[in-house]
């Protein structure tokens, strides 16, 4: 665990400490890499590891290996157990349905609160990239501290870095008052959740100031969500509850998950919450959601081409290559702006101005290669 300035406010015990992972998403964006069964979280692009196993990492030291869950879904769970092998198998889940993430985090709810029903619980996605792992840590002990020490729940916050509209935003009000409490990422009240607004309103939220984006990382005593959510979706609080008295939780989730309404854990709770904090990020953050982005960690080749294997190229600029078929090797001559992934069944061929239209790819190509 990295050194952690312990500031006032109650830290609590690692065997109070657990964490949901949610690692269920599918895998069009980066076709032909990524696949239904092996989607975005579960590959090695930077050669430091999947993002599921690098997130589970940054744990070290907060939370127990034993008390860190991993919900996915039927087509993946083998798939993750085997890329998360420092975790107990039982630890990782399958939804029996798809139910977007309110039921999802309902579920993890339930399976922490059976094991400690007093427990300080994070929930995080699989499938961002965070690099510095210290002050990843030094939030979210904050977030901790703050979670213990206010009936609240907290969220964390990224820093706009442009006025991006397919984020979700949060708005900050006051900082927090919460005695006792001293961090060094305080918390700030939150006014309210705006959903993924347009580029102009976009804009606006940047110049007005008192925005972060949602990243979709909470924590919350167990006490606190499980009252919150009797009195904004009783319907997710009585599954909680289910699971919790169940003698055959496998049998409960399968009978009674596929009930449960999609919804979103924003919609369904945090919008609704009768407080809810938020922590901004010190720490980096990328949500890696296509081959645009993840060609910013890749090297360089000639002036503008970015490739993770040698690439030869003559008169070409602007080109992103990924090949997962070594040893083959990759040449460009007088092509700009290309999107170019090979695998061992595959080649994608883009223009790197349509990366976010590659998942349409997959409606149309033959079942084998999905």
């Amino acid at each position: 665990m990295v050194g952690i300035p312990q500031l006032g406010g109650v830290m609590p015990s690692p065997n109070q400490t657990y964490a949901l992972i949610l690692a269920g998403g599918s895998g069009t964006r980066f076709w032909p890499l990524s696949r239904n069964s092996c989607p975005k979280q579960l590959l090695d692009l930077f050669g430091s590891g999947t993002l599921l196993e690098q997130t589970i990492r940054r744990l070290d030291g907060l939370v127990p290996l034993e008390q860190i869950f991993v919900l996915t879904n039927e087509k993946q769970v083998d798939a993750v157990r085997a890329a998360a092998p420092m975790l107990p198998a039982a630890n990782v889940f399958a939804e029996p349905a798809k139910r977007d993430t309110a039921p999802a985090v309902a579920l993890g709810i339930g399976l922490v609160a059976a094991k400690n029903p007093d427990a300080v619980m994070l929930v995080l996605p699989s499938d961002q990239l965070i690099q510095d792992t210290a002050s990843f840590q030094e939030v979210l002990s904050d977030a901790m501290r703050s979670a213990e020490s206010a009936d609240g729940l907290v969220t964390i916050g990224i820093q706009p870095t442009w006025a991006c509209p397919s984020y979700g935003y949060i708005e900050r009000g006051e900082r927090a008052v919460i005695a006792g409490l001293e961090c060094e990422n305080p918390p700030f009240e939150v006014k309210c959740f705006r959903e993924k607004p347009n580029p102009e309103l976009a804009e606006q939220f940047l110049r007005q100031g008192g925005f972060t984006w949602n990243a979709g990382m909470f924590v919350w005593k167990i006490a606190t969500v499980v009252e919150q959510l009797a009195r904004h979706a009783p319907e997710l609080a009585e599954f909680i509850s289910e699971v919790r008295r169940s003698n055959d939780i496998h049998a409960t989730i399968a009978a009674q998950f596929p009930k449960l309404p999609a919804r979103s854990i924003d919609y369904a709770l945090m919008e609704k919450a009768d407080r809810v904090l938020n922590i901004e990020a010190t720490f980096d953050w990328d949500d890696v959601g296509s081959w645009i982005s993840i060609a910013k960690y890749l090297p360089k080749y000639g002036e503008s081409n970015r490739s993770n294997s040698e690439l030869t190229e003559i008169d070409s600029e602007n080109n992103i290559v990924f090949n997962a078929r070594a040893p083959s090797r990759v040449a460009l001559l007088g092509v700009d702006d290309l999107i170019i992934v090979q695998t061992e069944d595959a080649l994608l061929i883009a223009n790197r101005h349509q990366a976010d239209a590659i998942k349409q790819l997959t409606d149309v190509l033959p079942e084998p290669l999905l």
